[in-house]
């Protein structure tokens, strides 16, 4: 007889911010949770976003008995749109506000039909193969977000997902810690996996409450616009600056297109409440004074394409940032991104516009726990094992720290990376061979087509640039009927160095010379070598060089 088990393979969120998608296994079944994706840092020049590695999921995808989602940020459901079209007829199981968010998702890629969106909330059970997932409201930073307690064959599991415990909670549920309590029972849950995000920051974490506070002060102090910039899903957040806005007598104009439909969709699904007096500015800005105006816009993390950079830069149709303007930018800086909000911010500031953030004003509160609300949450569970996730190696650690401070076995906290799958049994664990996760990279339409020699070459060509050698040689003897033209891009200015391009052609003249009619790839090598050596000799510069020579 086989012995049950659960294998839990973390697909990405282990390691990193972001990617956070895991397979849950047991001998009756697979299911995923989650299936987000990551977006780009630096070192992915020209990349869109990056998704997990889905060959485990193909591996498994016969056995695959749906897609469990905690909540709706990109995170946890920005990559089903490249995963649906291997899983045709998988059921896909969220809240109502979360499949909201995916239907758009999938309708704007042509891929709604592919799957069926199953809709759950805290009363469903909900049975699939050998496991049974339970959902716990919590409170985050999108309506609707669920922790997980899931019956398994051995033993009972919790999953967090992304949580803060607000005691008085201004709209929405509070982290109910009894349920998780309770669905661990008298002995303790067999494992917790429990978000790691913040767990570096001590005490806890702000209250909405404490937020819209804020956002009111600012509300009476300013006597110009006031401009506003958030995440666009943080639907509670934009509740707040809507019912300041009512009772000051502000015009809220909004601005940014996921913001329109995310606010669309908030308020179909009874989430979201519009002011008296609203406006699109894509339809319109009204002709009022400035101290009766508010505008919420997108751009929190200084995009380039956001409604707040064209505003700042010029680029915007209807709205700019001007003299008396009072910015509030109600969001956390993510790491990566702190220098174009910094450059965002130094340029409000010369166009006369006062900027509150984060780090000086209680304007902002993350929707991930703070350590002593972790500490809660490991007090409430009282896991056997524990398995911290969503969040970087240094977070990973500490959070075991905190594990082991609150009375769990250092021998059973498990800090799983990417790709090592951890295996449960009755009485033991282990963990197994790793699979491959080198996450996938989409740019454009391409998916995977875009890896590290790719991105060398980008490197490369944004560091040095390139010269490219034009020339038309006689196929039969060999002498050169036209050319040789050099153009060089991002390389160095032709006009300025027209005298070093000179001896460049000279250069290549003596590798055409010396090579045999007729041997183009010995021609093509030759010049390649010899300018690339010649351009490191005289400028310590190091280009790609094209040679493109045409026979006739």
């Amino acid at each position: 007889m086989n012995e049950p088990y659960l294998s839990i393979t973390p697909l990405g969120g282990l390691g990193e911010i972001g990617l956070n998608c895991q397979l849950w296994e047991t001998e009756g079944g697979v299911v995923m949770v989650d299936c987000g994706l990551m977006f780009p840092d630096d070192a992915h020049l020209g990349v869109d976003v990056v998704i997990p590695h889905f060959g485990a999921v193909s591996a498994v995808k016969d056995r695959l008995l749906g897609i469990v989602l905690t909540h709706g940020h990109e995170d946890h459901i920005g990559a089903l749109p490249w995963l649906v079209p291997e899983l045709k007829g998988t059921r896909i199981y969220g809240s109502r506000f979360t499949l909201a968010l995916v239907e758009h998702k999938l309708r704007e890629h042509e891929i709604l039909d592919w799957v069926e969106l199953c809709p759950v909330d805290a009363k469903t059970v909900l049975p699939l193969g050998d496991l049974t997932f339970h959902f716990f409201p919590v409170c985050h930073s999108i309506p609707e977000g669920f922790g997980l307690g899931v019956e398994t064959p051995v033993g009972r599991v919790v999953h967090s997902g992304d949580f803060k415990i607000d005691p008085h909670p201004l709209g929405g549920s509070g982290t109910d810690l009894r349920l998780f309590r309770d669905f661990a029972g008298p002995e303790g849950a067999r494992l917790l996996l429990s978000d790691s995000t913040n767990v570096m920051r001590e005490g806890r974490s702000l209250t909405e409450r404490e937020v819209k506070d804020s956002l009111g002060k600012v509300f009476d102090s300013a006597k110009g616009r006031i401009v506003i910039t958030l995440f666009s899903s943080h639907i509670q957040r934009i509740q707040e600056v809507f019912d300041l806005a009512r009772e000051r007598g502000r015009t809220v104009v909004i601005s940014g297109k996921s913001l329109a439909n995310n606010i669309e969709m908030a308020r179909d699904l009874g989430f979201a409440k519009l002011p008296p007096s609203f406006f699109n500015a894509h339809n319109g800005v009204p002709d009022l004074p400035d101290d009766q105006l508010v505008l919420v816009v997108t751009g929190a993390q200084g995009e380039p394409l956001s409604a707040l950079s064209r505003m700042v830069l010029g680029g915007h149709r209807q709205l700019c940032i001007r003299k008396g303007d009072t910015v509030v930018m109600s969001s956390r800086m993510i790491p990566g991104n702190a220098k174009a909000i910094s450059r965002l911010i130094n340029e409000m500031y010369r166009l006369g516009a006062e900027v509150l953030y984060e780090s000086v004003h209680a304007i902002h509160a993350s929707g991930h726990a703070h350590s002593e609300e972790l500490r809660e949450m490991l007090l409430a569970v009282r896991p056997e094992h524990f398995v911290p996730v969503h969040g970087e190696y240094q977070h990973l650690v500490k959070h075991g720290r905190l594990a082991e401070s609150c009375g769990v076995d250092p021998e059973k906290i498990i800090i799983l990376e990417d790709g090592r799958p951890l295996t449960v049994l009755p009485d033991a664990f282990r963990l197994e061979d790793r699979v491959p996760v080198e996450c996938t990279l989409v740019d454009g339409k391409g998916v995977g087509d875009v890896g590290s020699a790719v991105l060398k070459e980008r490197r490369i060509l944004g560091d040095e640039g390139m010269v490219i050698v034009v020339l038309v040689v006689d196929s039969e003897t060999g002498s050169v009927l036209h050319g040789p033209e050099m153009i060089s891009k991002g390389f160095v200015f032709e006009q300025h160095y027209s005298h070093l391009l000179e001896d460049a052609k000279c250069l290549v003249l003596d590798e055409i010379e010396a090579a045999r009619p007729g041997q183009l790839t010995r021609m093509q090598e030759g010049i390649r070598s010899s300018l690339r050596r010649f351009f490191r000799r005289v400028l310590e510069r190091d280009p790609v060089v094209v040679p493109i020579i045409s026979q006739v």
